[in-house]
């Protein structure tokens, strides 16, 4: 059975760092293209960062520079390390996983409607 498992999310002030982790289970994390996603109250949900079988890494504009995304192919974990956070980054931030190794382009990394699995979220509040 597929599972996704978000954790790592909390409160920090702004300019502090926060890393999000996704456990994965029933597949490997290697063999799909993975993908963080974020969505603030009254918002559309956003793509934040992906991550494509050939360890290819695509990220919004609006989180370059300061998010990372990474995997531990051991561990079996999707990882989001988020530095300089703002305000304007408080939302509930979604693991999402789609299976199958495939080369893709930065749209589809970021597009939620290519994923097929979710986690349930986890909560980033920004305080000014």
């Amino acid at each position: 059975q597929i599972q996704l498992v978000e954790s790592g999310g909390g409160s920090v002030q702004a300019g502090g760092s926060l890393r999000l982790s996704c456990v994965a289970s029933g597949f490997p994390v290697g063999s799909a293209c993975m993908g963080w996603f974020r969505q603030a109250p009254g918002k559309e949900r956003e793509g934040v960062a992906g991550i494509d079988t050939n360890g290819r890494t695509s990220y919004a504009d609006s989180v370059k520079g300061r998010f990372t995304i990474s995997t531990d192919y051991a561990q079996n974990i999707l990882y989001l390390q988020m530095n300089s956070l703002s305000p304007e980054d408080t939302a509930m931030y979604y693991c999402a996983m789609r299976p199958g190794a495939r080369t893709v382009d930065d749209a589809w990394l970021l597009s939620s409607s290519k994923y097929a699995y979710w986690g349930q979220g986890t909560q980033v509040t920004v305080s000014s």
